[in-house]
């Protein structure tokens, strides 16, 4: 396994992080444990959770990931690096607390909460899922203005609740997810002004099918050392090549779960071909071509795999080791060219 370190930090994590949002609605307890006693024994270390998991998330499922993760983890905390998330505003989750915000109440809160289900004195990495206001997040191409939000510039008081957090110990250091290149920003320069830890990390979907962080946020990764967490590598196993030919498994995720097409839109089954082509062409599979390419970007912390069956877990995990020659980086970026983000 190779590692990296969380940046500005001595954390040293593998590059290829665990997730676990399955657990608890595709994936039993019993099944959540050999994922991770598999993956802790070829060298992850480190796994990625949040309060609203199961996917999708609902009232029975909200909590089930964590209380997985839990009762592994009393017996294991000293193998892994844990990180797990606060929700953000949406009226769909809203059994998980009253208040779904970033304030100090509802921060301290939820984790409290987390450190419950996941049986631990401390989380070392805490993420806000996805911003308190409205902007283009989760597929949504251009931003829309709404003049009637009613939400108010509250950067620097979350950066100091994190602060606060950091100071007693529940957690050792934040970072955002879903964010666009003016939050982040905003989080940077506000903790400038602050003299308070910046957020260290980003998680944000990247993959051959949505390199939709290449346009700015990577200059800001590269620029402030904010490393990115890569989420759905294979876009929801789009890029495992299962979906070709029509083909539509019972147990696919597309299949249980219809709403969630991001990545079933015509051109990124086109793409998706192509890069399959491109991978038989050169010995390998697609899972392994998609994953290699993000784990050869600079500005990449760790790239975030989730599986529901054991071999695509050891098929994913396996991927850290491949390296693509530079006549295959070249064909990618010609697939690139033809279909750029079908799937954002």
């Amino acid at each position: 396994m190779k590692y990296t370190f969380l940046p500005n930090t001595n954390l040293q994590v593998s590059k290829i992080c665990l997730g676990t949002m399955t657990f608890g609605q595709q994936n039993t307890e019993k099944e959540a444990r050999e994922q991770l006693n598999y993956a802790v024994s070829q060298g992850v270390n480190f796994i990625d959770t949040a309060e609203m998991y199961a996917v999708p998330g609902r009232k029975e499922t909200q909590g089930s990931t964590e209380k997985f993760i839990g009762t592994w983890l009393k017996n294991n905390r000293d193998k892994v690096v844990l990180a797990t998330k606060i929700a953000g505003p949406n009226t769909v989750f809203s059994y998980i607390r009253e208040e779904l915000n970033f304030s100090k109440e509802s921060i301290k809160s939820a984790i409290e909460s987390s450190l419950t289900r996941l049986q631990t004195d401390y989380i070392d990495l805490y993420q806000l899922h996805w911003p308190e206001r409205k902007t283009n997040i989760f597929g949504i191409r251009n931003y829309k203005h709404d003049e009637t939000e009613e939400w108010s510039d509250n950067f620097s008081e979350v950066i100091e609740t994190m602060n606060d957090c950091i100071k007693e110990g529940k957690i050792l250091h934040y970072g955002v997810s879903n964010e666009t290149s003016w939050g982040l920003m905003r989080y940077v320069e506000e903790s400038r002004k602050l003299i308070l830890p910046k957020p260290l990390t980003i998680q944000n979907p990247y993959s051959l099918l949505n390199r939709t962080f290449e346009i700015n946020l990577a200059e800001i990764a590269h620029r402030e050392n904010i490393g990115l967490l890569a989420y759905s590598p294979l876009a929801f196993g789009v890029l495992s090549g299962k979906y070709l030919e029509g083909k539509m498994p019972e147990d696919a995720r597309l299949n249980l779960f219809p709403q969630m097409a991001r990545y079933n839109k015509v051109n990124a089954k086109k793409a998706t071909q192509l890069y399959f082509d491109l991978a038989q062409k050169n010995g390998m599979s697609l899972a392994h071509l998609s994953l290699a390419y993000l784990l050869q970007k600079p500005f990449l912390t760790s790239v975030i795999i989730g599986a529901t069956k054991m071999e695509q877990l050891k098929e994913n995990i396996s991927s850290w080791n491949e390296k693509l020659s530079d006549e295959i980086l070249k064909e990618i970026e010609a697939i690139f060219e033809k279909y750029p983000n079908p799937a954002p």
